[in-house]
């Protein structure tokens, strides 16, 4: 456990590059999740994790439809679901002896809050254009512009501290009990860590989705307006 103390201890270095544990973990998460996606490839549409993943990306799909109009919803799921999917197995790493969840570092979660800023321009723009995604901000006055722009920044940041104060509490807290009472009292307390975990990835995604679809409702109120290419 003495690696407890720091959330982004380094493993090796690639010359002058120190890779941390939290980069590892990371790449460990993705290289899961290219697993899985190369082994539903190779299985038959009727197996078992077949079926468990389509019924995921249902209820995602669900849950998007439930925020976004119906035309965005498709081109929004590939990103939103690979978000929610990342954020919770990202936290429920922290749950396997000798590894740290990579969302207790503030740095992964500073890079997936700039993943949910950029992407949520990129959406707007892609769905009415620059010039109707940019003209929201000074509306209804440009008195309102820099504040709209604090706005982007502060709630990108906040996206960022939010998860990883969560995530970071929630597995000191664990550790904290395991020391003090042992391997076999705290496993309520492991359930609530899942829970937790859920809720943090659930609550991250659709704080995304809320801040896409902010991006898209613009286009959305004036579709008639643009012309169509």
């Amino acid at each position: 456990m003495n690696n407890a103390e720091s959330a982004a201890d380094t493993v090796f270095q690639l010359g002058p590059l120190a890779i941390s544990n939290t980069v590892v973990t990371t790449w460990g998460v993705m290289l899961v999740f290219m697993v899985l996606i190369l082994s539903l490839r190779f299985s038959s549409q009727s197996s078992p994790l077949h079926n468990l993943l389509e019924a995921v990306v249902v209820a995602i799909e669900g849950a998007i439809a439930e925020v976004l109009p119906a035309a965005s919803v498709r081109r929004v799921l590939p990103f939103v679901a690979s978000l929610w999917l990342f954020v919770l197995v990202a936290n429920l790493v922290g749950l396997i002896p000798e590894l740290h969840a990579p969302t207790r570092d503030l740095s992964a979660t500073a890079a997936l809050a700039v993943l949910v800023f950029g992407s949520t321009h990129w959406f707007g723009i892609r769905d009415c254009g620059w010039r109707q995604h940019f003209r929201h901000y000074a509306e209804p006055s440009i008195i309102l512009l820099p504040f709209h722009i604090i706005s982007e920044f502060t709630r990108t940041l906040a996206l960022a501290i939010r998860l990883f104060g969560n995530i970071m509490s929630l597995e000191m807290a664990a550790l904290l009990v395991l020391l003090i009472a042992g391997f076999l009292v705290p496993v309520p307390l492991l359930m609530l860590h899942v829970i937790e975990a859920v809720v943090q990835a659930y609550i991250f995604g659709m704080l995304a989705l809320i801040y896409i679809a902010g991006a898209l409702e613009p286009g959305e109120s004036d579709t008639s307006a643009i012309p169509e290419e």
